[in-house]
């Protein structure tokens, strides 16, 4: 079967209409495609609604009017359920369809939709993405393909919308495993990061004024120059909630021993997150890791 590329004015289907995908939402929107939104909690799609988009009350009523489904959710158990329960989405896509998961979740199941759905006639990506909500809403995510090249090419106007770094990783499967090197590499450099900030707090010194001495050089990282600020401002709102990166770690670390890699900094991580978490800061922004080190 052909796979028809997504032009400007196609229906896109948006499952997943928070922090980051109301942003994501919006900017297809603005570039000149037709939204149609679900979310669970469907007062999350009102402001979309606002502005034009359609909302619709299931994934697989969703599923039915569009050409392109985006999907972005919390967990992979969340991924298997709108994608392959009996009132999901490919039960209920046109052949066709173009399906793009971009949750961060596992290879695994990635590998498992691109079966399912192409036993569907229907076409799928994973294509989980780096850059929070500052970059969901200024359009500059970095996105990381699996999949068959021929499919990416169809999407990858609609990808351009969304970010700048786009990377087609290879098999399905394949983007899912680029964005574990990605949570690995953030789980260390946070607890750097934290540790520096706090550092140089218990030094006695000004830490916006070491920030500005030590972003720009080798210890640089795009967590210390966005999230460092925030944690000196004492602000902990979500641009990527704990409980989610708990789950991004729990995933690696399980791809990591199916593999025979030993991730010492990982599970470090993993364990300081879980106690943060403990202490009711699961719904906090991952730069709240800073609290652990300066408050007793």
């Amino acid at each position: 079967m052909s796979i028809t590329p997504i032009s400007k004015g196609a229906a896109i289907g948006f499952i997943g209409t928070g922090v980051m995908g109301q942003s994501m939402v919006k900017n297809l929107m603005a570039a000149g495609y037709q939204l149609h939104v679900y979310n669970r909690t469907k007062a999350k799609t009102e402001p979309l609604v606002a502005l034009g988009a359609i909302s619709h009350d299931s994934p697989g009523e969703l599923a039915r009017h569009v050409d392109l489904l985006i999907s972005m959710v919390g967990y992979p158990h969340d991924v298997e359920q709108i994608y392959l329960s009996e009132q999901g989405i490919l039960a209920n896509a046109k052949p066709g369809t173009l399906l793009v998961d971009m949750t961060t979740s596992s290879p695994s199941l990635a590998r498992r939709i691109e079966q399912e759905a192409a036993n569907k006639q229907c076409f799928s990506l994973d294509a989980p993405v780096s850059g929070g909500d500052i970059g969901a809403r200024e359009g500059r995510l970095s996105i990381m393909v699996g999949g068959e090249a021929a499919v990416f090419e169809a999407v990858k106007p609609v990808f351009e919308v969304l970010g700048t770094n786009i990377v087609h990783q290879g098999a399905a499967g394949a983007g899912q495993h680029t964005k574990m090197s990605n949570q690995i590499a953030i789980a260390s450099n946070m607890m750097g990061v934290c540790e520096a900030l706090a550092y140089a707090k218990k030094a006695g010194l000004d830490p916006s004024h070491v920030l500005k001495s030590i972003e720009s050089g080798a210890a640089g990282s795009w967590s210390l120059s966005n999230l460092g600020p925030r944690m000196i401002n004492g602000n902990f709102e979500p641009g990527f909630y704990i409980k989610h990166f708990i789950k991004d770690m729990g995933i690696a670390l399980e791809a990591a021993d199916e593999m025979g890699l030993e991730t010492h900094g990982l599970k470090l991580a993993r364990q300081l997150y879980e106690q943060l978490a403990e202490l009711g800061e699961e719904n906090s922004g991952t730069q709240a890791l800073y609290k652990l080190y300066t408050t007793s």
